[in-house]
Order: structure tokens, then sequence, then C-alpha cells
């Protein structure tokens, strides 16, 4: 039990990283309110964090956190290059068949060295959801740390065919076969 909040307090502590880069980049909209988030997470106590509903620093709760906070979160962490933070956060979800979730579970164990563990989330996120090329992207790209690039090449195919080779995906994952192609 405490270590799971300990790691709802690591997620809640990355919220700030992901929603204060957006407001000082002028996405806040209005005015009001002054600058940078109100004296809020810069000043909370490790363990704590910001509740903007009571304009204070609480301790964290179970359930304080809706799946698409801990998505949100975990995706920057992972993002951030911190793969075990990541896993820790995005494993909090209430609904563990989030294709989601399961893509940047997935992209953390890859990331990890755990390659084998991150295809099986993988999988289950296309069991999921065939259409979700973002997880055939990075599916193809754990296959050529692998070395399989029969597999790589047979992601690209379901890429091209669900979005055609003008997608961000297609042309990510066919720039890292090309490049593993001529390494």
């Amino acid at each position: 039990m405490r270590r799971r909040l300990l790691i709802y307090a690591m997620a809640i502590a990355a919220l700030p990283l992901i929603v204060a880069p957006a407001f000082s980049a002028g996405e806040g909209g209005g005015g009001g309110g002054g600058g940078g988030n109100g004296g809020g997470q810069s000043q909370c106590k490790k363990g704590e964090a910001w509740d903007k509903k009571q304009k204070k620093c609480v301790s964290p709760k179970q359930g304080m956190l809706d799946d698409d906070s801990i998505y949100d979160a975990g995706r920057a962490l992972a993002m951030d290059g911190r793969y075990d933070e990541a896993i820790g956060v995005l494993s909090l979800a209430a609904n563990k068949q989030d294709p989601r979730i399961l893509n940047y579970l997935g992209y953390s164990h890859r990331h990890s060295g755990r390659v084998t563990v991150g295809l099986g989330y993988y999988e289950e996120a296309l069991r999921i959801d065939p259409n979700y090329t973002l997880v055939r992207e990075y599916l193809g790209e754990a296959h050529l740390q692998i070395g399989d690039l029969a597999g790589a090449q047979e992601q690209l195919r379901e890429i091209e065919k669900r979005t055609g080779k003008g997608s961000r995906e297609y042309g990510m994952l066919s720039e890292q076969i090309d490049h593993f192609m001529r390494s």
C-alpha cells in the first residue's frame, strides 16, 4: 500500500510538468490568475500535490487521478526517458485494457531493455484496437531491436493499409527500417 501511495505521489508530481508548459506557452486562454501556477505545485513538499479545487497542497489519495490524467503523466514520463517511473504511473490506471496505457507500458518496458515484455503490451493493445497505428510503429521498432526485419516490415505494411504512406507513423517506421538495413 505504501508503494502504491508513493507511485500516486509521483504521478501527481509529474502532472505540473505537463500542464505548466502549456500555460507558459500561452495556451492557457485569457489573462487572470497571474504567472505560473499561482504558487501551486512548486511550493508543495515531496509526496504532496497541488489540488486545483482546494488551491492548496494535499497528500494524494487513492482514486485521485482519472485514467486520462494517468495516461498523460505516464506518457510524459516515458517521453522524458523516465521509463520505470512511467511504468509505475501507468500501472495505476483503472482500465487495464486501455490501448493507450498498454502502448506506453510497452514503450517504457522496451526502452528499459525488456523488449519481450514490451512486445506483449503492444500485442495486447493491437488485440483491442488493431487500427492503433502508433502501437504498430512502436511494435515495428521493437522487432528491429531484436533483429526481426520481417516483423517490422509487416507492421509497416499494416500501417500503410490503414493510413497510407503519408502518415507520421509510416514515415517514422520506414525511416527506422531504412536505418536498420544500412547498418
